[in-house]
């Protein structure tokens, strides 16, 4: 649900100690902006477990919701940057931010989850160890690792064909579950 926290340990205080006079007007242009996001984020966090049962009912019909636990899998934090055009807007993708040196990496934005996580660590090492990154060493490493790293599977069917075989295999993906 929808929290101040930065961090899900954090401080209920992160997100007003946050505003200062150079954040304010983009955060409050971005909010007015999306307003009808932001009316969906908080009829979301305001769903019932009932009303969360029927959305899932969607893609799983004849689910129960005593078969169901609520987890919190993580905190989230919107990214709002300054528009000269638009004063602030929202951003919805993930963004990588490292420092100049390479020695600090922080991910931000709205999807820093498992569906991100490999891809994600793999622009980390080439941008915070370039040098390494490039070496003979390191490439075939990365290659055994993830055998697709650095080619395009969008202009090579069966490259990708393989990389999900692969996948698959190692997830346990599309074998019959004994019930």
């Amino acid at each position: 649900g929808f929290s101040t926290k930065f961090l899900k340990n954090g401080s209920l205080l992160d997100l007003p100690k946050s505003i200062r006079f150079d954040n304010a007007i983009p955060m409050m242009f971005a909010g007015m902006k999306n307003m009808p996001l932001t009316k969906y984020l908080i009829e979301q966090v305001r769903q019932t477990p009932e009303q969360r049962l029927l959305a899932l009912r969607e893609y799983v019909p004849f689910t129960k919701l005593e078969d169901w636990e609520l987890l919190e899998a993580g905190q989230r934090v919107q990214v709002i940057k300054k528009d000269k055009e638009k004063g602030g807007v929202l951003e919805f993708g993930t963004e990588l931010v490292v420092s100049a040196d390479g020695t600090v990496a922080a991910l931000l934005g709205a999807s820093p989850g498992a569906s991100t996580a490999a891809s994600v660590m793999l622009d980390i090492v080439s941008r915070c160890f370039k040098k390494r990154s490039q070496s003979d060493h390191w490439g075939k490493k990365l290659k055994q690792m993830v055998p697709s790293f650095g080619l395009a599977l969008s202009k090579n069917e069966e490259l990708l064909t393989e990389t999900r075989q692969r996948t698959s295999a190692i997830l346990g993906l599309g074998k019959q579950q004994k019930q």
